[in-house]
């Protein structure tokens, strides 16, 4: 498995040709605030002064976590698929955010302890029924996460447009990224650890015991791919391998919460330029996403106290890089407008 080389976004002319056009425009220096380093961005990861976005797409990877048998989750296994027959039947919050923003979904059966048959509407990239219980062996083998990464590429390939906002579901895989937190970004587990699916004080108290016992059991394990395949998940694996794979055709990766975030933190130490082409839809609400957020030194633009996944943040988040790019493109210059410039 190769995984996909990501350059730094160093282009000093480019950049300064986006300031001077952003500069250039209708307003006050940068009165647009956070919408005007969006523009920035997106112009630096497409290569031009005149960004779009065109054909935006979330994918909702779905897979199950051997760990739920340690009772780390409110909610049973079988939600996992119950809620993806959702998505394809259009009832879930992600499908209603994607529709109201004319965004395309494709739903993602990763590895899904359920068998779903032919489905329009989903694909089929099952590694296996669940991960095994990483309380008491690795989640997968070597092979098994290296089959996710690149399932993930071949998607990221797949896909029109250039935007791609990721989503999951997966009943025990807030477990699965705090112990990647952990274990990547070197955060106390009992800072990385949260409600999850809504567990009470106690739950989450013995969800800490369980990573804190099974990051004992493995603690030989360092290296990130290694990291990923003991205590990651298919659908996590497969995130990672379609963000790289997305970066590497210079597509925008937005960032959804803390699963996703996990996925990227993953990826972003397999390839640290990978960051250059995030945007962090929102923090999350879940514990220990700002400390993420924090550890890739990442800005997000939303802060709605959302702790559902799916992908719905980045739905959410997804009209702003339609203002970033239409302010750049359609708003009107000092010259344009006949508008004075700055005295000064």
């Amino acid at each position: 498995m190769r995984i996909p080389e990501l350059a730094p976004l160093r282009n000093d002319d480019l950049a300064a040709a986006l300031s001077a056009a952003i500069d250039n425009k209708t307003k006050p220096l940068g009165s647009l605030g956070r919408l005007e380093a969006l523009a920035r961005q997106i112009g630096l990861i497409q290569g031009t002064v005149t960004p779009s976005i065109d054909s935006p797409s979330i994918l909702v990877f779905a897979g199950d976590h051997g760990v739920v048998a340690e009772g780390v989750s409110a909610y049973p296994q079988e939600v996992t698929w119950q809620m993806v027959e959702n998505f394809l039947a259009g009832g879930a919050a992600i499908n209603v955010f994607a529709r109201q923003n004319g965004c395309a979904i494709g739903v993602v059966d990763a590895g899904v302890n359920h068998h779903f048959g032919e489905r329009a509407g989903l694909v089929n990239r099952k590694v296996g029924p669940g991960t095994r219980n990483f309380a008491h062996e690795a989640a997968m083998t070597p092979g098994e996460c290296a089959l996710a990464l690149e399932h993930g590429m071949d998607l990221a390939r797949s896909l029109p447009g250039n935007v791609v906002g990721f989503g999951e579901m997966g009943i025990g895989n807030t477990t699965a990224a705090a112990a990647l937190m952990h274990k990547l970004a070197g955060i106390p587990v009992a800072d990385c650890v949260g409600a999850g699916t809504g567990l009470t004080p106690e739950g989450v108290s013995h969800k800490q015991a369980v990573i804190e016992a099974a990051v004992a059991k493995h603690a030989g394990v360092d290296e990130p791919l290694a990291v990923l395949a003991t205590f990651g998940g298919f659908e996590i694996a497969m995130m990672a391998g379609a963000m790289l794979q997305a970066g590497a055709l210079r597509k925008v990766l937005l960032i959804d919460g803390f699963i996703v975030t996990s996925a990227l933190l993953v990826a972003a130490r397999l390839q640290p330029a990978i960051l250059d082409y995030c945007v962090f839809a929102h923090c999350s609400n879940e514990q220990g996403h700002r400390q993420m957020l924090a550890c890739l030194e990442a800005q997000p633009l939303l802060q709605l106290d959302l702790r559902l996944g799916e992908g719905t943040g980045s739905a959410l988040a997804l009209p702003l890089l339609h203002a970033a790019v239409n302010f750049l493109a359609e708003m009107a210059t000092f010259s344009s407008a006949q508008v004075s410039t700055r005295s000064d």
